[in-house]
C-alpha cells in the first residue's frame, strides 16, 4: 500500500511510527549494506549485480522488519515528478561545481574512480556500468533518506523539538553522514566528503523534502551522475565536481 498522507513517514506514527531499537536495526542494515557492496569481491558484470541489489535490498528487508512496510518511500511517478527529477537533478549538478570550484581554491580535490575507468570502457561495459550504477544510487538514496527519517523522529518525539528544527538538524546530520560514507572513496579527503559531497547530497535531500518520493530523488541522483559519465566518455575528464 502507497501512503497518501503528504507528511513524511515513520517518524509521526503515520503510516507506522519506527521506535528506537527499530531505527537502530534499520541504521545497523545500512552499514552492513554499505560494507556488502565496498567489499564484496565481485567487480565485473553480472556478478557486480549482486552488491549493488543487496545495496538496495538489505535496508527494505530492515525497514519492512520493523515498519511493516516500506512503499511508502516511494510514490507514484507522473510527469511532475519526472520534471523534479531534472530540476533537483540539474540543480545537483550545477551545485556540485560550483562547490566544486570553491573547495579548488583550497584543497587538491580527486576524481570519482568509477568516472575514470569509464573513459576506457567500451560501450557495452558502458551500458553495463550505467545498469550497476543506476540500482546502486537508488541504495544511495536509501542510505541518504533514512539518517534523515531516523533524525527526524529523534528530534520530534524524544528531543520535543519543532518539526521544521527537526527537518533542519535532520538534513544537516544526514548530508554529513552520507558525506562521511564517501571518505573511503576520495582517499580520505575530509573536506570534499563531508563539505562537497555533503552539499550535493543535502540538495538531493531537498528533492524528497519536496517530493516526500524518494524515486525523485533517486532519478535527480541518477542524473547527475550520468551526466558527469557521459562527459567523462565524450571529452576524457568532468568538469569540476565535489560530488560523485
Amino acid at each position: 500500500m502507497i501512503s497518501t498522507d503528504r507528511d513524511f513517514p515513520f517518524y509521526n506514527g503515520k503510516p507506522v511510527e519506527i521506535d528506537g531499537p527499530g531505527w537502530l536495526l534499520v541504521m545497523v542494515s545500512l552499514a552492513a549494506a554499505l560494507l556488502v557492496l565496498s567489499l564484496v569481491p565481485l567487480r565485473t558484470f553480472p556478478y557486480n549485480l549482486i552488491p549493488a541489489l543487496l545495496f538496495v535490498a538489505v535496508p527494505v528487508l530492515a525497514l519492512s522488519k520493523v515498519a511493516g512496510h516500506w512503499k511508502c518511500l516511494f510514490r507514484p511517478v507522473g510527469f511532475r515528478s519526472v520534471g523534479l527529477m531534472v530540476l533537483f537533478g540539474v540543480a545537483t549538478l550545477l551545485g556540485s561545481m560550483a562547490m566544486g570550484l570553491v573547495l579548488q581554491q583550497f584543497f587538491e580535490l580527486y576524481s570519482n574512480p568509477v568516472a575514470d575507468a569509464i573513459a576506457a570502457m567500451s560501450a557495452t561495459q558502458v551500458s553495463a556500468t550505467l545498469l550497476v550504477t543506476g540500482i546502486q544510487l537508488v541504495g544511495e538514496e536509501l542510505f541518504g533518506i533514512l539518517p534523515f527519517l531516523a533524525v527526524l523522529w529523534l528530534c520530534v518525539q524524544r528531543l520535543h523539538l519543532s518539526r521544521r528544527l527537526g527537518i533542519l538538524i535532520a538534513v544537516v546530520v544526514s548530508s554529513l553522514l552520507f558525506g562521511a560514507a564517501h571518505l573511503p572513496t576520495y582517499d580520505w579527503h575530509f573536506a570534499q566528503s563531508l563539505i562537497g559531497i555533503g552539499f550535493a547530497r543535502l540538495i538531493l535531500t531537498l528533492a524528497y523534502i519536496v517530493t516526500r518520493n524518494l524515486w525523485v530523488s533517486a532519478g535527480a541522483h541518477i542524473i547527475n551522475d550520468w551526466t558527469g559519465f557521459v562527459f567523462m566518455l565524450e571529452f576524457g575528464h568532468v568538469p569540476i565536481k565535489a560530488v560523485e
